[in-house]
């Protein structure tokens, strides 16, 4: 029995779910929808996803009434979403209004992620209502971000069961689309879709505004750069994550490669342009990576004029930051994603522990802004590709420009099908 028939047969016996019929939106009232997503509060990413598919949900049907079903809303992360979106509801895990929601809402959306992180979640709504559900933007790998190892092939049987039964799948990389067929994964629907996150408009002008003024940021008078180690330290910021020798190894290993690049682009943009640099986090850990392998490293003539960001911030304050530069270069993928999103260069550098996702670049038509340190080519490549974005802003404005619009075209097209399954 080959690999692809054996995770489609396993996957199938193992659950052997019976479902009911699915069903529609009642024409006489709005559709309803369960969105499952909010994965984590530690990180603007994560933040961004829900945000961004809310926006669209928002823009393409604004009939439809939507129950957010979060993993975290804490941090001041429950007030931002419900001060831009006022008729969200709230169905928290395991509550009285979860049950409520699963017998009213006639569709499930899986919102966007590094796998299927609510995978057990799509199980319990298929088993337990029969009702339809679809998956918004997600990277699919045989190994997750957060793994050391590849995951069993019982668990990806599961997970190819779970995408075959969805009315949809959008992968947020292509990667991850020909993975996920190669294994036998058969829904109706399984294209490319760009992560929620380049939606995302949250917006907190006055604290960025606030933020610009006392570090004396200009508009458009500067880069913002994110650092990032290899796998990053929950331990350090979670109570109940588990400190992890393997990783943590490996962080120490590779800090300095993975950052000097970086490094030496700040230093060669404060010195041949006249913009400052913003060295600020995606994560709740990266103030210190920022400060140690970035800002202390820098000449003296160079650190003058760069800013090291000591606090976290969320996502609405970083978004109305990054609008107001120049472009933005890091070993990160969602602040890339919220600036092409509003038309901001940004420029990605990743390494394989981030999975496929950042591969998303070639399918959106920014291959050249898309560098693996893992290659010494790419590696050398990363301080000139920077200096052309700092120095030709206008051709690197209609470049972000041509690939957002792209994306916009793609999540239209996809909230088509959302709507199709809704309304018939």
């Amino acid at each position: 029995m080959n690999r692809r028939h054996f995770l489609r047969c396993t996957g199938l016996a193992a659950l052997g779910l019976g479902l009911k019929p699915t069903m529609a939106a009642s024409p006489t009232r709005a559709p309803r929808i369960l969105l499952r997503s909010s994965w984590q509060t530690e990180n603007i990413g994560d933040i961004a996803h829900t945000p961004g598919v809310l926006s669209m949900l928002q823009q393409y049907l604004p009939e439809a009434e939507i129950t957010l079903w979060p993993s975290s809303v804490d941090n001041g992360v429950r007030e931002m979403l419900l001060s831009h979106f006022p008729k969200l509801k709230i169905a928290s895990r395991d509550s009285e209004e979860l049950k409520h929601v699963f017998d009213e809402c006639d569709f499930l959306l899986h919102g966007s992620g590094p796998t299927i992180v609510a995978e057990r979640d799509l199980l319990r709504w298929r088993e337990s209502t029969g009702k339809p559900y679809g998956i918004y933007g997600i990277t699919f790998s045989a190994k997750e971000s957060t793994s050391t190892s590849a995951r069993s092939d019982s668990a990806l049987a599961r997970s190819v069961d779970v995408l075959s039964q969805a009315k949809f799948v959008y992968f947020r990389d292509s990667t991850s689309l020909a993975l996920a067929k190669s294994l036998g994964a058969e829904s109706p629907v399984m294209e490319f879709g760009p992560d929620g996150a380049f939606a995302c408009d949250l917006r907190d002008p006055e604290r960025a505004d606030t933020f610009l003024a006392n570090y004396g940021l200009e508009p458009n008078k500067f880069l913002c750069c994110i650092p990032r180690l290899r796998y990053t330290p929950y331990w350090l910021v979670k109570e109940n994550a588990k400190y992890n020798l393997q990783k943590h190894a490996r962080n120490e290993e590779m800090k300095e490669h993975d950052h000097a690049p970086l490094r030496e682009s700040i230093v060669e943009v404060v010195r041949q342009t006249d913009l400052k640099v913003l060295i600020c986090p995606e994560d709740s850990t990266q103030m210190a990576v920022g400060k140690e392998m970035l800002y202390d490293k820098l000449p003296a003539d160079v650190r003058s004029r760069v800013v090291w960001r000591p606090d976290y911030w969320l996502t609405a304050e970083a978004v109305s930051v990054y609008v107001q530069s120049a472009g933005l270069f890091g070993n990160e993928m969602h602040s890339p994603i919220l600036c092409i999103g509003h038309g901001v260069p940004a420029i990605v550098c990743r390494f394989p522990e981030q999975t496929s996702k950042g591969f998303m670049w070639n399918d959106i038509g920014l291959s050249d802004w898309l560098f693996d340190h893992d290659s010494p080519e790419d590696q050398q490549n990363i301080v000139p590709r920077v200096l052309d974005m700092a120095k030709h802003p206008e051709a690197a404005k209609a470049k972000a420009a041509k690939a957002r619009a792209f994306v916009m075209q793609r999540m239209k097209s996809s909230m088509e099908v959302l709507r199709q399954e809704l309304l018939g």
